[in-house]
């Protein structure tokens, strides 16, 4: 799965008990001045919490809040973001 218009920088996951699945991906969008940064925890893998940062500088807060709500409504995109960083896990076993 991949998205046209996004494009992962990094991908990072580890998972511990107390903690469980912590993560974070680096994406740039098309169209947005500033990379992204997406945290992601999830206590089993499937319900997922995340935050939204900028990846380097503070950038537009239009662009944010406009790949927030992108993100809110996308389930592929965002499950493409997650299942991309579970990837990484599972390659560092």
């Amino acid at each position: 799965m991949a998205n046209d218009d996004i494009t992962i920088l990094h991908v990072a996951m580890t998972y511990s008990k107390e903690d469980g699945y912590v993560g974070k991906v680096h994406f740039r969008a098309q169209g947005h001045r500033d990379a992204y940064e997406m945290a992601l925890q999830s206590k089993k893998g499937k319900e997922w919490s995340y935050g939204l940062f900028f990846l380097d500088t503070s950038g537009s807060e239009e662009e944010i809040f406009a790949m927030e709500d992108r993100l809110e409504e996308d389930d592929e995109l965002f499950d493409w973001l997650t299942q991309s960083a579970m990837a990484a896990l599972e390659e560092q076993a």
